[in-house]
């Protein structure tokens, strides 16, 4: 990933480099993991000390490769009583990093970590990833420790819309800032046709059919049942559909497809695969990649690797996906949780000629290009990072 050249954005006035630490429940595979190492990297660009604060995980090596700080503590643990010496132990380790911005990921971190950090004099800045949504007065209690930072940043309008018809008192110190995808990782121009061969032959798929791709963990939320039953609608034509994630699901999971696949004719018609590392490449093959998420997405970040490697997108017309699709242009929003709908969608995009397919791939590209780059999350994000800093600062100066 390349980033704009190094600059001195972080860097106080007294010539010191600012501490950033992020703190998540762990640094296992997935979207707010990536954007942790994504930010580490900015800071460190951007003249900051990269800290992150998790239980661990296996992306805790590109954090090393970064040069970035890691300290493994229990911060992912949902026991109360146990919370008071986490958090002492995170105060200590705080206070040795002489950390001056805390940034926290998540609703179990906050718990532990605000205290601390209110303890110490230390800024405070939050995510909210997921759909914010209370459906009792405990959940609702449990949410806002999450907004109780010196700013909220939301990943989509549709997540700052969920909490400011929830929560008072936010919108001053609430920022949107959409989640980016690596430019030059997702760009068709950068994968050679060796990394496609080896997924196309590790898959056994097919030469000269179409492939639908779903990239998806293995829960039904994520829309793998109606893409079957919209697959059934238009099984009269040739395709092959590669559920990308499917097959790590646990065994339940996995025969409830295979048993719906098999009884709406859909037999070796779809593929259930663990999920891979080498998704640029997957995306390559896909002549559409499907997102049909029956529960709104909070943003959905496949959208914009799909799209930055130009191919059509097809998802439900409701949560994130709205913001960052451009329906007809870039791909198509179905009518959410119809079935019927999205088939017309997935036949819309299979249907496109070949000039069209090139039209669309060059204004997919140039949209993600323009409007949801790592850099441009980075960049907007260090920027939220400047001004609570500058604000602590003049703080603590009107104090002393």
């Amino acid at each position: 990933m390349i980033l704009a050249p190094k600059s001195k954005l972080l860097k106080q006035r007294h010539g010191d480099a600012p501490t950033i630490v992020q703190i998540l429940p762990a640094m296992v595979r997935g979207g707010v993991e990536r954007g942790t190492v994504e930010m580490a990297d900015a800071i460190q660009k951007h003249g900051g000390r990269a800290v992150v604060i998790s239980h661990g995980g296996p992306m805790v090596r590109h954090l090393d490769r970064l040069g970035a700080t890691h300290h493994q503590l229990d911060v992912h643990t949902k026991n109360p009583f146990r919370w008071p010496q986490v958090r002492r132990q995170l105060k200590a380790i705080l206070s040795r990093e002489n950390a001056d911005l805390v940034h926290i990921r998540s609703r179990v971190p906050a718990w532990i970590a605000l205290p601390a950090a209110a303890a110490l004099g230390i800024a405070t800045v939050s995510t909210v990833h997921g759909r914010f949504v209370a459906m009792s007065a405990f959940k609702r209690i449990y949410n806002r420790k999450l907004l109780k930072t010196d700013h909220v940043i939301a990943i989509s309008n549709y997540v700052k819309d969920l909490i400011t018809s929830q929560y008072v008192g936010v919108e001053d110190r609430l920022t949107v800032v959409h989640r980016g995808v690596d430019i030059d990782l997702f760009n068709p121009g950068n994968v050679n046709q060796t990394r496609i061969v080896n997924f196309v032959e590790g898959l056994a798929i097919p030469e000269d059919v179409p492939v639908i791709m779903l990239p998806a963990r293995a829960t039904m939320w994520k829309g793998h049942r109606i893409l079957l039953q919209a697959l059934a609608k238009i099984k009269d034509r040739p395709f092959i559909c590669l559920m990308i994630g499917a097959g790590d699901g646990k065994p339940a999971f996995v025969s409830e497809l295979v048993r719906l696949g098999q009884q709406l004719g859909l037999e070796g018609r779809f593929r259930l695969t663990p999920l891979i590392d080498d998704m640029a490449a997957a995306l390559m093959v896909a002549d559409v990649v499907a997102m049909p998420s029956i529960t709104p997405e909070p943003f959905g970040r496949v959208a914009l690797e799909a799209q930055a490697m130009g191919r059509p997108v097809v998802a439900f017309d409701h949560g994130g996906a709205t913001e960052s699709i451009r329906h007809g242009e870039t791909g198509w929003l179905a009518i959410p949780g119809d079935a019927d709908s999205l088939a017309a969608a997935l036949q819309a995009a299979l249907d496109l000629g070949p000039r069209k397919r090139k039209m669309l791939a060059a204004t997919a590209r140039q949209h993600i290009e323009a409007n949801f780059s790592t850099e441009t999350m980075c960049r907007q994000t260090i920027k939220i990072y400047r001004r609570v800093l500058d604000r602590a600062a003049a703080n603590r100066n009107a104090k002393s």
